[in-house]
């Protein structure tokens, strides 16, 4: 199909079936419970590039914490980190703390009921303008994420690549022109859940779905081959070279690395991209002999990391703070996971992630 073409779907058909088997069919989630602006705004920014049962725990954790955004306005940037360790991609940590702030000073610490001053906030993009407004305050506003694509790819059978900013301008239309406007939240809400538990990337379950006597692709194809994919970039595997120093009180030196970049803003061992302990030499270290290697992933490039036991303290060079940690402060600590691991590979005692689940 051309995405230029109207759609041959009709919404209020569409609409119906889709609302009833959401209504008796959704999963069952804290900020679904309890609908508020700052708990659908939090959850929406955690679910981003994550999987909702890796979330739960972590959403938890963070709203007893900060149960309103003026709570985190007044939290520093290190102590959110040690809620956020672990979710990953920390930009989203950073924007949702410096955003925290503005709904403070602009809006009197109340999450803005306008998807023109919400958009203005720090870290909020069409999407989650659209999920927040739509979900907590009824606007009629469609979402577009990767569940919702995959959705309508095989509804509308369509075989544009997604990532092409002109065909996600043009899914974001028919988005707009299934859209219930009367329940507008729910109806978001239920696409995302049709798009997570039953037209899943792979194998869907297309005799559950409410939409299948709809479904072109289900029709004339094998909805599995829908939306089109691009290959995969193999992922570079990069060595690193990490240094587990000491103070006097066998407390742990760490550095915080610049909030910009990759971990940015989280603690991490004195670590640096090299094939020998000769590198930590630029560090001011001086490694032994004897390492520990472990591996931790990235969306786009692997680490195989190499720590040494190392005397001296480190220096600054690329990082914004040195300082020394004892392990029960590590533990609760906004430590990057490549160092977690280093850390425990290296035999020292730490929990998993808090509020991991």
């Amino acid at each position: 199909m051309s995405l230029s073409t109207k759609t041959q779907l009709d919404p209020i058909k569409m609409s119906r079936s889709l609302l009833k088997w959401y209504d008796r069919s959704n999963r069952d989630m804290p900020w679904r419970r309890n609908p508020l602006p700052w708990w659908v705004w939090v959850s929406e920014i955690m679910l981003q590039q994550t999987r909702v049962d890796s979330v739960i725990g972590y959403f938890n954790r963070f709203i007893e914490r900060y149960p309103s955004p003026q709570s985190l306005a007044e939290s520093s940037l290190d102590e959110l980190m040690g809620y956020w360790a672990g979710l990953g991609y920390y930009a989203r940590a950073r924007n949702l703390h410096k955003a925290a702030n503005q709904v403070v000073d602009l809006h009197g610490g109340r999450v803005p009921n306008d998807p023109e001053k919400f958009r203005a906030l720090a870290g909020v993009g069409r999407y989650t303008c659209a999920a927040v407004q739509s979900i907590a305050f009824g606007e009629p506003m469609a979402v577009l994420d990767g569940n919702v694509i995959r959705v309508l790819s095989r509804l509308e059978r369509i075989d544009k690549n997604p990532k092409l900013a002109t065909v996600k301008d043009q899914f974001w239309t028919l988005a707009d022109a299934l859209l219930d406007h009367e329940r507008a939240g729910d109806f978001n809400q239920a696409m995302m859940e049709l798009g997570a538990t039953v037209c899943t990337p792979k194998k869907p379950k297309c005799l559950l779905c409410p939409l299948m006597d709809m479904c072109r692709a289900r029709q004339e194809i094998d909805p599995e081959t829908l939306p089109i994919r691009v290959p995969k970039k193999k992922r570079p595997v990069i060595q690193m070279v990490a240094g587990l120093s000491t103070a006097e009180d066998d407390s742990i030196w760490l550095v915080r690395r610049p909030e910009k970049g990759l971990l940015g803003g989280l603690w991490s061992l004195p670590m640096v991209q090299g094939d020998t302990h000769d590198a930590l030499e630029t560090l001011n270290l001086n490694p032994q002999d004897a390492c520990q290697t472990v591996r931790h992933g990235f969306t786009h490039q692997i680490w195989d990391i190499s720590t040494y036991p190392c005397e001296g303290k480190p220096i600054c060079a690329n990082f914004d703070e040195v300082r020394a940690f004892k392990v029960s402060e590590i533990k609760t600590l906004g430590l990057g996971g490549p160092s977690l691991k280093a850390l425990r590979v290296c035999g020292i005692d730490l929990p998993r992630r808090r509020g991991a689940g």
